[in-house]
């Protein structure tokens, strides 16, 4: 208990120290049983295509899949499922769009005039438009939500996870050393918040020949397993570089790809 003052009153009679409760709800038109966030300590390592790809794997297993890209400045999920339709809606909330497959998703360039249109906003209302996506949005019946988190760990990646109520996230790497660092600094966040990580994904792992099925480590060791052992994570899985992976996401059918290196890690989500 905390010392009292003159008045007989102590720090927490005064709000100090008083630990706030910023989470949100989903409006009570939607369902959402597990919400998962897919990080990175930095752009440029695949978050975004690893967040896609666990979507389509687990709606391919049956379960109803989601994807929320909170990424609000540097959207690329529509691009990736093929969205070119504007977000729509009724009774004050959005309609996420429905892909083929079934896959509910919500984007930034939903609710721009144009797809090449840039974000120019400020944190504040960046953080807004992020929330607004998770609890404006009609999800219906969703097993898993996977967000595409914003790289990095400044305010906007801080309001989701004390915004969302996450069940847990996954942490996407790349195997160069500097990348590495990067990715304990993303754990030391979530540890200091107290979110839960379910393991780490290393994308650009190798590079396989095509003639005899070498692996080449193109960005030379992977540090990944020593990041693992230092903070007793599970390594989910190690994804090749493929180009079909950037054709797909170029073409917009993201969801005809299937990765097996994936598999592990759809399994971990999927007990």
């Amino acid at each position: 208990m905390s010392e009292k003052n003159a008045k007989g009153k102590t720090p927490e009679d005064y709000g100090f120290h008083k630990k706030e409760d910023f989470h949100i709800d989903f409006n009570e038109q939607s369902s959402v049983k597990k919400v998962i966030g897919v990080v990175s300590g930095k752009g440029g390592v695949g978050k975004s295509f690893v967040t896609s790809l666990l979507a389509c794997e687990m709606q391919r297993r049956g379960y109803r899949a989601a994807v929320l890209d909170g990424d609000i400045t540097g959207p690329s999920q529509g691009k990736s499922f093929g969205i070119h339709e504007k977000a729509t809606g009724q009774d004050n909330l959005i309609d996420p769009y429905v892909t083929k497959t079934g896959i509910q998703v919500i984007s930034t360039n939903m609710i721009l005039d144009h797809d090449d249109q840039p974000v120019i906003w400020r944190g504040p209302m960046v953080a807004n438009v992020l929330k607004q996506f998770y609890q404006e949005v009609h999800w219906d019946n969703v097993d898993y939500m996977f967000v595409d988190m914003p790289p990095g760990t400044s305010d906007v990646p801080l309001t989701a996870f004390q915004s969302f109520k996450l069940d847990g996230i996954i942490i996407v790497t790349s195997p160069q050393e500097l990348v590495s660092m990067v990715v304990e600094k993303a754990i030391n966040m979530a540890n200091m918040m107290n979110i839960r990580i379910y393991g780490l994904i290393e994308n650009m792992s190798y590079a396989v020949c095509p003639n005899c099925g070498e692996k080449i480590m193109v960005f030379g060791h992977s540090h990944i397993q020593e990041i693992a052992d230092k903070y007793q994570l599970e390594v989910l899985a190690k994804v090749p570089l493929d180009p079909r992976i950037s054709e797909a996401s170029d073409a917009g059918t993201i969801e005809d790809l299937k990765i097996d290196a994936l598999a592990p890690a759809a399994d971990f989500i999927e007990k």
